[in-house]
């Protein structure tokens, strides 16, 4: 996802999102973090044909929101944290109108995760 995201990569990235398995993957993803997961276990754990498997993960990795890397014969999944912070920032950046308390929780929720620090 580029660094200033728009509406139309918004859209992308909710539309990857959009599908069970898709978004299934996606928070294994981000559980794992930045270790990632190894193509056959999420295939395993998401219960998915692997060729299946691949096209979401194409879908994701399109959308800014997955990125791989080759560990020998393996290829590790993991979240595009860069990608899901410009999302969530994009989905919060006009929040409320100028009343910042209505979108608190969201901090809230954040902060407790331990997975988005503040800036």
């Amino acid at each position: 996802m580029p660094e200033q995201v728009g509406l139309p990569d918004a859209v992308e990235a909710l539309s990857a999102l959009a599908h069970g398995h898709r978004l299934a993957v996606f928070r294994l993803l981000v559980r794992a973090g930045a270790e990632g997961v190894a193509a056959g276990e999420i295939s395993r754990e998401v219960g998915v044909l692997p060729s299946t498997l691949s096209t979401h993960l194409n879908i994701l990795g399109h959308a800014g929101l997955v990125q791989s890397r080759r560990e020998g014969r393996s290829v590790i999944y993991s979240a595009d944290f860069k990608g899901m912070r410009d999302l969530l920032s994009f989905l919060v950046s006009d929040c409320c109108g100028g009343r910042p308390e209505i979108c608190a929780p969201l901090a809230e929720i954040a902060e407790a995760a331990q997975c988005c620090p503040p800036r």
